[in-house]
């Protein structure tokens, strides 16, 4: 992977800021920025020294073997070693070490621009500074350690770093290039980074001037420049659109405390989720697309999609809606309790109120997943779909996002007759059976074919579905198909088509079929 030029094209970082702001002084990040570079601070590099076995322990959260690497390294390797205990596995270092590791910079002024931190007789790190890897370059994000790295309970401006709700997001954007993208509650500016790659202007907002300020030094550290704005959802850009709006807001569903700015909106309920999505669609461009995460209530999970619904529907924007999971009240709130690094016993206190407010708003459940908003082009009815979908390897990708968009405009404008004169073409697929016992052996019964990696690419067939989606090559037209299979079960072809059509549109629309060139 290709190493950012540090030259030419840098973002501001604003030396007036408060000195409780970390890395405030923009030559300390520059400086910085180029002693990791020399150590080999990178996703390669660290791969290098840890090995394949503790690297993959280490991603998947088991820190010691990637210590234990760290302890052994050579010593041409040992400043990077310091560099991965202090940043990735929060140990505490000697001075002497840690001198090594950052000189030229002084450790005294790495605990002036709130990097590291005194403790007993060494020095810890206060912030999470990690290489990210992308197919373009490795980058470097900054953050604030998490709670597994440190003691104490998280601070109410605490920066979340690179997590799964994050990472998630990041693959589901779609990356072909716009002009201008947004990046709402950019946090430590993971979002903005992988922007960079395909929109020409980047805005990130954020309410937390610290996550702002970590963002413009993620950015520099990168060669990076965005346009960072402080405000609440749509008031940084008041009157302004865009081309691609991505957002991972604090859609954490409570009673509408503010304890930690990164998850609590300080708005109740869902209403963040709510009216993110209630207001998107003034600030897109025609053709313009929104990508976001988001929480919502749910008071019967026989009818999850109600609230959702409401909401997308109302705004007048294709949806794509996919709930990947339905969280119960205890797993939810534990899930988040956990993630604050509270002592046990405030733990517990917080628990309970929270439970106590889920049971007075009647809720048995939060829905959680990825809503996707394209504004039409034309004066039309929008196009909506909202599902769930929650089996692993089925996670949407921004290109899933994509082909998803192209195939329901393929629906939406070609007629039955058309349809039928279409030659169309089966996706690679595998066709699955199940069976039972029976008086005379196995007895068939369901089928569906299955696209590996399509999101909700599963359809159920019979036995014609199955020969027509063996018959479709791309070849002849689907019309001929269909008539040979009505001639072979001796049925009228014309009540054969109008039953297999609403199947062929719905393997369409997974991607299971497609229209030949």
């Amino acid at each position: 992977m290709g190493e950012p030029e540090v030259s030419g094209r840098l973002c501001p970082v604003n030396p007036q800021l408060p000195a409780t702001v970390p890395l405030r002084d923009p030559d300390t990040v520059d400086a910085l920025g180029g002693i990791l570079r020399e150590r080999g601070y990178s996703s390669a590099g660290i791969d290098g020294l840890l090995g394949e076995e503790a690297g993959a322990a280490l991603v998947s959260g088991i820190w010691w073997p990637a210590l234990r690497a760290t302890r052994c390294a050579p010593a041409a390797q040992r400043p990077l070693a310091t560099l991965i205990r202090l940043f990735l596995l929060g140990s505490s270092e000697p001075e002497g070490v840690v001198a090594q590791a950052f000189s030229p910079l002084s450790v005294a002024t790495l605990v002036e621009q709130g990097v590291l931190a005194a403790v007993g007789d060494g020095y810890r790190a206060i912030l999470d500074i990690r290489p990210h890897g992308s197919d373009q370059a490795d980058f470097l994000v900054v953050s604030d350690q998490d709670a597994l790295l440190r003691s104490g309970p998280l601070a109410s401006d605490h920066v979340l770093g690179i997590g799964g709700a994050s990472m998630s997001l990041a693959q589901a954007v779609i990356r072909t290039p716009v002009r201008r993208a947004l990046d709402l509650g950019t946090g430590c500016g993971i979002q903005a980074v992988h922007l960079d790659s395909h929109a020409d202007t980047i805005v990130a907002t954020d309410t937390n001037p610290r996550a702002l300020a970590l963002a413009a030094v993620t950015a520099r550290l990168n060669a990076m420049v965005w346009d960072l704005r402080a405000g609440s959802l749509f008031e940084p850009v008041a009157g302004e659109t865009f081309d691609l709006i991505v957002a991972n807001p604090p859609f954490v569903v409570g009673a509408g405390s503010q304890d930690y700015i990164y998850r609590d909106s300080g708005i109740a309920g869902d209403g963040i989720s709510r009216q993110l999505i209630e207001q998107v669609g003034a600030h897109l461009e025609p053709g313009g697309i929104a990508q976001l995460l988001a929480n919502w209530i749910v008071h019967d999970v026989d009818d999850w999609q109600r609230r959702i619904g409401e909401w997308v529907r109302g705004t007048g924007l294709d949806a794509w809606v996919v709930q990947r999971e339905l969280a119960d009240p205890i797993s939810y709130v534990s899930l988040w309790v956990a993630d604050a690094g509270e002592s046990l016993d405030g733990a517990a206190e917080r628990g309970a109120d929270w439970l106590d407010w889920f049971e007075r708003e009647q809720i048995v459940g939060i829905g959680m997943g990825l809503v996707t908003l394209r504004k039409p082009e034309i004066d039309r009815a929008p196009d909506v779909v909202i599902e769930e979908i929650t089996a692993a390897g089925q996670e949407v990708t921004g290109f899933e996002a994509q082909s998803w968009w192209a195939r329901r405009d393929y629906l939406r404008t070609t007629t039955d007759a058309e349809l039928l004169g279409a030659a169309l073409s089966t996706a690679p697929v595998f066709l699955e059976s199940q069976s039972l016992p029976g008086a005379d052996g196995w007895q068939q019964v369901a089928a569906a074919v299955t696209r590996p990696g399509g999101p909700g690419a599963v359809l159920p067939v019979d036995e014609v579905m199955t020969a027509l989606l063996a018959g479709c090559r791309g070849e002849v037209p689907l019309i001929t198909l269909i008539d040979l299979l009505a001639d072979f079960h001796g049925v009228d072809a014309g009540a054969l088509a109008e039953v297999t059509l609403p199947v062929v549109r719905e393997a369409l629309g997974r991607g299971i079929l497609y229209a030949a060139q």
